[in-house]
């Protein structure tokens, strides 16, 4: 669970998170941890999550931030341990917990799980406003012609792995941010694994982080840098990114 600057939000999400699947292990159903992973955080994030201390709960910190450089990080922590299956998601509760559970549930005979909130059959209980509901759906009509995924949400911050597939593609990971899903499922399909998009029930939640003057245009970008690194022929074009103003540069570097 990557987490910037989350103190006001956090505490709910992780209430819910081990409350539900405290009862799951209490049932003998699934043994869990969930990894709060601090990226450059300036707030009083560390101190919230510590007040839910148990031994499920695993505290990584970063002075390096990111969400693409955090998820990394906590999958670098849990493959030291013996664990089935290894995800993310966002720390804000769009996702409640027992939404997270369905992609569990549904794993077994895939590689991989990831929500989609566009399926006629999610249930989004707080929708976003226009605007973002139409940055998003924008954004990722851009990756599915860049890319031709057959996902229609590559950005929902809910996705769960097999052990063996994440060994396989995180090393190639790079550390970006908005374009860090895409990079993940770039590399995920050549490795030719299973991935199931599944309906899901999702939450929009009030002050996000996204600058929606600049976002769009920055998102756009590097969606089409990420399509050009993994394209050797045109990976030249990359160089021309220097001249983009400031404003509009992101964090991003990708293996090859």
């Amino acid at each position: 669970m990557p987490a910037y600057n989350e103190a006001e939000r956090i505490a709910p999400t992780l209430f819910d998170y081990l409350e539900f699947f405290g009862e799951l292990k209490k049932n003998n159903k699934l043994d869990f941890e969930i990894a709060i992973v601090l990226n450059a955080c300036k707030d009083n994030t560390r101190e919230v999550v510590e007040r839910f201390a148990c031994d499920e709960l695993t505290i990584l910190e970063f002075e390096r931030g990111g969400k693409g450089f955090a998820i990394v990080e906590g999958w670098k922590d849990a493959l030291l341990r013996d664990s089935d299956f290894i995800g993310f998601v966002d720390a804000d509760g769009a996702t409640p917990a027992f939404a997270f559970y369905d992609l569990v549930k549904n794993i077994s005979s895939c590689d991989g799980v990831i929500a989609n909130r566009w399926d006629k059959k999610s249930k989004i209980v707080v929708p976003q406003s226009l605007l973002r509901k139409t940055l998003s759906r924008g954004f990722n009509f851009i990756v599915r012609v860049l890319f031709l995924f057959p996902h229609k949400d590559t950005q929902c911050g809910a996705k769960i792995f097999k052990r063996g597939l994440v060994e396989k593609v995180y090393p190639k990971l790079g550390a970006s941010e908005w374009s860090f899903d895409v990079d993940l499922l770039f590399y995920v399909r050549r490795q030719g694994a299973r991935i199931k998009s599944i309906p899901t029930t999702w939450h929009d939640k009030k002050n996000s982080k996204i600058n929606l003057k600049k976002t769009p245009i920055t998102m756009f970008f590097s969606a089409v840098r990420l399509r050009l690194m993994h394209f050797p022929p045109l990976r030249f074009l990359v160089r021309f990114y220097r001249i983009l103003p400031k404003s509009l540069k992101f964090h991003n570097w990708v293996r090859s």
